[in-house]
Order: C-alpha cells, then structure tokens, then sequence
C-alpha cells in the first residue's frame, strides 16, 4: 500500500518539516539493516510526503555511515516516486555565494568504501547514469526556489568526498581545475541507488561555504557550516512547500524505466534468494 509517494532526505540541519498534518512514524525494515531514523509520513500541500533524516534525529551518523541501501529501500517500499535530497555543500565559485542553493545536474563520485549497489551476489545490473539528477524533478525545484526569492543556481557538478572532515588546499585547487561548482559528503551512493530503484531524485544543495580554496574568506569550520546551515534550512524549507503542488503523478523521465535495460544476468540464473529479496525493484521484470 502506498504510504506516501513523495520522499524527503533532510540533510545537516533539516531534522523536521514543518506544517505536515495527519503524521504518523513508520519503522521500516529492509534487507539491507535499518534506516537512519523511524520515517515520518504526512500531508503537505495536499499530498503525501516522507520524511527521512539522513543523519538521524540528533546527527548522529556521518556521512560515510548512512545506509544509503536502507534508506532508499525503506522509503521504496512506502511507495516512494520521487526524492527531493536536502544537502549542504561547499561552494567552489567565486558566483556561488554562502547562502545560495544550487540544483545541481551533474556529479563526480570520490566516496571510498560504500555500498553503492543492491545488486551483485549473482545479479549483475548496470544502470545509465548519464544525467544523475531526474532532470524533470530538477526543473520543479528550481522554479519552486525561484518563487520563494532564493538565489538559485540551476545546474552545475557536484563533487562527493567521503568525509568527515573538510578538504585540504590542494585537494580544492584541484576540484577547481575540474571546474566543479560545488562539493558535499552525501549526493552518494544516495543518487545511483535512487536510479537502481527507479526513482526521480534530485538535490536541494545549500552553500555553506568557499571550502577552502578562497583566499579572501575563512577556512571552513564546522562552526561556519552550522551557522549558514540553520539559515539555509528555512529557504530549504521553503522550497519543499512550493515544490511539492508542482510535482505531478507523471514526470517526462527514464528514471521510472532504468532497469528495463539494466539487468545482464539470465533470469533463470539469478538465484532464487536474491529474487526474493529484491522482489521490491525487480519484481516486474522476473514474473
């Protein structure tokens, strides 16, 4: 049964949405261990909405801790079509101030270590990746941030790192010589695993700072990020209310297809567990 089919991941910061009504909490469990936190569905603007802190109530959990995997099952599982992903980030142009929002179409992965597919154990699948963010989703954020007066950035590279801690000066100086426009800890696997569960996903990205490769401003600090952040979440917010009308049943996307052309395995090869386990993703395509 669907539960809710729009889905939220609150990054630093955005631990809540306010004006939900008729909430309920729903723990979910996957094949893949818990969630980041128990999921809070209600009504928004008329329509259904999941909530899922990324960090956890409290931000407990760093950003190479998420269970990318649990999350993107869980909210799956509530019938979950589109996901709207809050995040702050470190802006690497001189245009891109603190305090801008950026809806980025493009990502570079530096993460080490995360699981970063459901798939494998017998099953080989591989997704398009080409554009990382559903590009129909992006266009609803951006004119939802336009009508809230953010300044808004449409497009742009989003560089992952793994985290936690802050880049180094020659590590900024090169992502700048790749000409990136912003740079965070979270867009993945979160993206990739979204697209493997044939979900729009698009991000919300929050600046919260120069990194630290500007040399007319402060080198990053978790006291600097928080405080832009707290400002940041209210616009983000704001967003999330004026985009939510705007995101129809029907988007103009391969996002909802992306397996249609993905698995390579021959279906009487996959083992029957993995089938069971994955019923959630693949079930249209084994029956």
């Amino acid at each position: 049964m669907t539960q809710a089919s729009i889905g939220v991941i609150g990054g630093s910061g955005l631990y809540e949405i306010e004006g939900l009504a008729d909430v309920e909490e729903i723990e979910v469990s996957t094949p893949f261990g818990k969630p980041s936190d128990t999921i809070v569905v209600g009504t928004l603007q008329g329509k259904r909405v999941a909530f899922l802190p990324r960090h956890g109530r409290g931000h407990r959990i760093l950003p190479g801790e998420v269970n990318g995997r649990a999350n993107i099952y869980a909210l799956k599982s509530l019938g979950v079509e589109r996901i709207i992903s809050v995040s702050a980030c470190g802006s690497m142009k001189e245009e891109i101030a603190p305090l801008d929002i950026v809806i980025p179409d493009q990502i570079i992965d530096r993460t080490r270590g995360r699981d970063s597919t459901f798939f494998g154990n017998g099953l080989v699948v591989h997704v398009s990746f080409a554009q990382p963010f559903c590009p129909e989703l992006s266009d609803r954020l951006h004119a939802a941030a336009k009508k809230v007066g953010a300044k808004v950035h449409k497009g742009g590279t989003y560089v992952c790192i793994e985290g936690p801690r802050f880049s180094s000066k020659a590590e900024s100086k090169l992502h700048r010589l790749w000409d990136i426009d912003i740079i965070g800890m979270t867009a993945m696997p979160e993206a990739v695993l979204a697209r493997e569960a044939e979900i729009c996903y698009a991000t919300i990205a929050m600046s919260t700072d120069y990194d630290v490769w500007h040399e007319g401003e402060e080198p990053v600090t978790a006291e600097m990020v928080v405080q832009n952040v707290l400002q940041n979440v209210e616009t983000a917010k704001a967003i999330l209310k004026e985009a939510v009308p705007l995101i129809g049943p029907q988007l103009d996307c391969e996002c909802a297809t992306a397996l249609s052309v993905a698995i390579q395995t021959a279906r009487d090869r996959i083992p029957g567990r993995i089938k069971q386990e994955l019923d959630l993703l693949l079930g249209k395509y084994l029956t």
